[in-house]
């Protein structure tokens, strides 16, 4: 067991892993201040979605890298930077709100990669 949480979870670099928990919780303070000033409050539910989402993160925007970067190789694109930094916190937000599904094709891809290096 502790081979595969090793293999998913500690497949990141520790600093990739720390800047995108970073900013997953950053996203994670800003959707329970937003719920929590609702009319309704804030419930238990939220905040559970919310952890989970922050600390899945880093692995949902592993994939989002990975797939862009992929399809789009060492091309460098020249726009407003404006624009990109729009579309660059718009993509954060998705790849935070979908971490629940889409971290798991990153662990995935993770226990898969580490388990083919040769361990000597």
């Amino acid at each position: 067991m502790r081979q595969f949480l090793a293999k998913t979870f500690g497949g990141l670099t520790p600093s990739y892993y720390a800047r995108q928990l970073f900013f997953g919780a950053l996203f994670g303070a800003f959707f329970i201040y937003m719920k929590s000033r609702a009319p309704l409050g804030i419930d238990f539910a939220t905040v559970a979605i919310s952890v989970v989402s922050t600390l899945l993160y880093p692995y949902s925007r592993f994939v989002y890298e990975s797939v862009v970067g992929f399809i789009m190789g060492r091309n460098m694109f020249f726009v407003n930077a404006l624009l990109m930094l729009f579309i660059k916190v718009m993509t954060m937000f998705m790849c935070w709100f979908l971490a629940i599904f889409i971290a798991p094709l990153g662990l995935l891809y993770l226990y898969w990669h580490h388990s083919r290096q040769p361990t000597n």
